[in-house]
């Protein structure tokens, strides 16, 4: 029988059933999942919350019975001496990046100990942690994001243009959208210079840096270093919808990330059958086969050379889309993500 009421503390949770807390973020589709099973999920923003014992009064107060905690190290330290049973979903920067950091690595080892459960988006992030907490191997599930697209079918796209300051009456207009929380691990400033060269070479070439401010002092510093480079544009967040209409009409998705553990944008644009370019790091590796399911870069350089690629040669654009749409499908399934969590929430009671 599912739990009365689950709380997620995310920076942006995820879904999660009965009366639990979460910390850091998994999306709104894993709380539709635990909703779908009969529980109460209430999220909350580990952003919020500074010390174990908030979280601990919280829970006490409201009468939680779990916790599902995004980020191991962001969300899962509020839960160090919890007296609810809960899980973890890897968020990819905390055993990409903060395992690179003693402290963080005890605190996340400490968690990961008492942690009923663990949710790895691929096998070589389940491996990175499995290799530093090997006690923790049994206890951690690879689940991939499950994808589910549902763009606007009243989107207006030459308003969206013309609120972004780029021209829509000089022809066509291409525009590639690099969707990102903006913080410095997204790396949104990376080809901007390289960007704004080619768009004085040719006009009709956009990019649009779209989505929330997580960092609001880099979001300011990215807003100002953006006015120097004309073809760039930093455009006002959207809801999901809208994004995704405006995804779709879009030439490519793009992805600069220094680490990622599993770009959503990407499978997002993938399923929306835009090709992505993204850069070649093992996050992005792991789900874009270059010149397969996308197209990988490692430079600015060679980011420019694979779009000019990219559009000049529609046989390769419908091939990459194509066999991307397949991988979704295939790899990515909604269905499959929410009888997971399902699943792994009845540890929790």
């Amino acid at each position: 029988m599912p739990s009365r009421y689950s709380a997620m503390l995310s920076r942006m949770v995820p879904n999660l059933p009965s009366r639990a807390s979460a910390s850091q973020p998994p999306n709104g589709d894993t709380r539709n999942h635990l909703h779908a099973a009969g529980h109460i999920c209430v999220l909350k923003d580990a952003f919020l919350y500074e010390s174990p014992a908030e979280i601990a009064n919280l829970t006490s107060t409201d009468k939680f019975d779990a916790a599902l905690a995004i980020h191991l190290y962001k969300g899962g330290r509020l839960l160090q001496g919890s007296r609810i049973p809960f899980g973890i979903i890897f968020g990819g920067t905390d055993v990409n990046e903060d395992i690179k950091c003693k402290e963080k690595r005890q605190v996340m080892g400490a968690v990961l100990e008492k942690a009923r459960f663990a949710v790895a988006f691929t096998v070589e992030m389940k491996e990175l942690a499995a290799a530093e907490w090997p006690d923790a191997r049994k206890k951690i599930y690879v689940q991939s994001q499950g994808i589910k697209t549902t763009p606007s079918e009243t989107f207006d796209w030459y308003r969206f243009l013309q609120n972004a300051g780029i021209p829509a009456d000089t022809g066509s207009v291409r525009l590639f959208l690099l969707v990102c929380g903006l913080r410095r691990v997204k790396d949104p400033l990376y080809l901007v210079e390289a960007f704004s060269d080619w768009h004085r070479k040719d006009p009709s070439v956009h990019l649009g840096i779209i989505g929330p401010a997580v960092d609001p002092l880099f979001t300011s510093e990215v807003k100002e270093r953006v006015k120097r480079f004309p073809g760039v544009h930093v455009l006002q967040e959207l809801p999901q919808q809208e994004l995704h209409a405006a995804l779709r009409r879009s030439l490519a998705l793009v992805n600069s990330s220094v680490s990622e553990g599993m770009s959503a944008a990407i499978l997002e644009a993938m399923d929306l059958e835009i090709p992505v370019l993204a850069r070649n790091i093992p996050g992005n590796a792991a789900i874009v086969k270059h010149k397969e399911t996308g197209l990988l870069f490692s430079t600015p350089q060679e980011f420019i050379a694979l779009s000019k690629s990219l559009m000049n040669d529609p046989i390769l654009e419908k091939e990459i889309i194509t066999r991307a749409k397949d991988y979704v499908k295939k790899h990515h399934s909604w269905e499959g993500e929410r009888k997971t969590y399902q699943n792994l929430v009845q540890r929790l009671q």
